[in-house]
């Protein structure tokens, strides 16, 4: 058998609009700066909650408010907006379904939330597209913690050497390496402003086309 772990956001998903319009909304409920995707795509990975405070220290505006609060209302905003202007990295679908007709256990690993990653799932038709979904907030870990691939690997009944990891960022490879997975990264992703390459992924590819004739040479 072989199992096929893919990062969600800046690999599957680009969900960086998005998350800059609702993170947007709430700076400007609080009277805070606004700021740039440019600057959201080099702040996401983390989970929303980093990315949220991030976006706060960086702008100027009152700082007695509540963090709860400022939370509550991003929660509300990324719920109405999450899905909503994101699109497909090329070849998403044609490779999921391809994985699939190959026999290919296929797996979401993302740093996002439960509650968001399901609507963004939802809004692009993906909700029963894979075998397991692990998100930020499903284990006591998240990426980079290496507890998250042996996770998925003991709940598909898979091998470290019969699975393969993709991700855009240097979060997903050194999660896949720490726990002893191949790891293919694309380049058109959000690696905090770097280039892939320099986080030294196992192979660097254009997009993930290849990713069932990997399994196919094993």
């Amino acid at each position: 058998m072989a199992l096929v772990m893919y990062d969600l956001d800046g690999t599957l998903l680009d969900t960086a609009a998005e998350i800059t319009d609702a993170v947007n909304l709430t700076l400007q409920e609080f009277d805070h700066d606004l700021v740039s995707e440019e600057q959201v795509r080099c702040w996401i990975g983390q989970g929303t909650g980093w990315l949220m405070e991030t976006a706060w220290k960086a702008t100027a505006g009152p700082t007695e408010t509540s963090w709860g609060e400022v939370m509550a209302r991003f929660i509300y905003h990324y719920e109405a907006t999450a899905g909503t202007s994101s699109t497909f990295f090329p070849h998403v679908l044609d490779t999921l379904q391809k994985a699939r007709d190959y026999g290919v256990k296929q797996a979401l690993v993302t740093n996002k939330e439960r509650r968001f990653t399901d609507r963004v799932l939802q809004k692009h038709g993906l909700t029963g597209a894979f075998d397991l979904i692990i998100c930020g907030d499903s284990l006591k870990v998240k990426k980079p913690h290496p507890d998250v691939i042996h996770h998925c690997l003991k709940a598909l009944d898979e091998t470290a050497g019969s699975s393969l990891f993709v991700g855009d960022s240097e979060t997903d490879i050194s999660t896949a390496k720490a726990a002893g997975v191949m790891c293919w990264a694309v380049p058109y992703g959000y690696n905090h402003g770097r280039p892939i390459n320099e986080s030294m992924p196992d192979r660097v590819v254009p997009d993930i086309r290849d990713v069932p004739n990997y399994f196919r040479h094993m």
